[in-house]
């Protein structure tokens, strides 16, 4: 196996991780002397080993001598205490000759694992594939980087740009190959959020569900933004107006990643105050004209030349509707 081969499987054993939670996707495979490869591991989420310490464990389970031998890892190694004890230490412990990695981690509270293990002789290869690395994790890095969530805004229009009929109704405009996708995203986030507007209005439940009716295992926590009262709820009521004192509460509560569902005021607030990181756009073939509620209030532009522009990072038909995700 050569060294892109095996980072190239700790990138795919990352990608079995929950994209949800406190803690980054990881992956590690461990090599012998010769490069076959030996273990290997992936993080499955908050309280569980993490990558590294499961490789360990895996080669241990198959009386495999790891010493001498290649960690390659998608993160650098913790090197603090928290659910879990640190991962340099077990590496370090192990007795590995090298270990690699794609990126220095960005947590202040966990990152030095690398010259932790350099200091007691580990030959070490730091930052092989940053961006890649970004990308499998870029709402946590962001989470952590910013101290607030990455904040994903979810649409589903016409193809004039309208979220509800004259009439106010807007179930559905797009199909439900759509809505099956847009439930299956929900369960990958840590929160969903709406506006009381909204809440008062539709009642909308804010759960993760699979196409037979049943709820996936993780459930986002339900968030709802405003001042009006609610009544009796079991969602989080947010009492706030504005987006920023929002994600501060929701990033105490460690919420990495926020996906905001409605209605338009609420979109407004935060793409005006600069805390949209994505948006994730359902565009049904159909039109709802002048009429019907626009997707977006007034955002403070007055020309083309003032206009928000975004990155392209996906498109996909879904059905009949096409599925649309951009970021900056």
């Amino acid at each position: 196996m050569t060294p892109d081969q095996a980072l190239d499987r700790a990138f795919e054993l990352a990608e079995l991780g929950p994209k949800h939670g406190p803690n980054p996707r990881v992956g590690c495979v461990i090599t012998d002397r010769r490069g076959n490869l030996v273990a290997e591991g992936h993080h499955c989420g908050a309280g569980t080993p993490h990558a590294e310490v499961a490789a360990l464990a895996e080669a241990s389970r198959r009386g495999v001598n790891v010493a001498g031998g290649t960690a390659y890892v998608t993160m650098e190694p913790c090197n603090h205490h928290g659910r879990t004890g640190p991962c340099s230490k077990a590496l370090a412990e192990a007795g590995l000759g090298r270990v690699v990695y794609a990126l220095s981690d960005p947590n202040p509270a966990a990152t030095g694992g690398g010259p932790c293990l350099r200091r007691r002789g580990i030959e070490i290869e730091s930052d092989v594939d940053p961006g890649r690395a970004i990308a499998l994790n870029r709402a946590w890095v962001h989470a952590i980087t910013t101290g607030r969530p990455y904040v994903t805004l979810k649409l589903a229009a016409s193809l004039d740009g309208r979220v509800a009929a004259a009439d106010g109704s807007s179930q559905w405009i797009t199909g439900a190959a759509s809505r099956r996708h847009a439930h299956q995203r929900r369960a990958e986030v840590d929160a969903i959020m709406v506006g009381t507007g909204t809440f008062l209005a539709d009642r909308p439940k804010l759960t993760a569900r699979q196409p037979d009716g049943s709820l996936y295992e993780h459930q986002p926590l339900r968030v709802v933004m405003g001042e009006r009262g609610l009544g009796a709820t079991e969602y989080l009521h947010v009492r706030t107006h504005e987006p920023a004192q929002a994600l501060r509460q929701l990033a105490a509560r460690e919420v990495r990643h926020l996906l905001i569902e409605g209605g338009p005021t609420v979109a407004t607030a935060f793409l005006r105050a600069g805390l949209v990181n994505q948006i994730d756009c359902y565009l049904a073939p159909a039109l709802l004209g002048a009429g019907g509620l626009a997707a977006f209030g007034q955002l403070g532009i007055e020309s083309v030349d003032q206009a928000s522009r975004w990155r392209t990072r996906r498109l996909e038909r879904i059905g009949d509707d096409v599925f649309i995700e951009v970021g900056r």
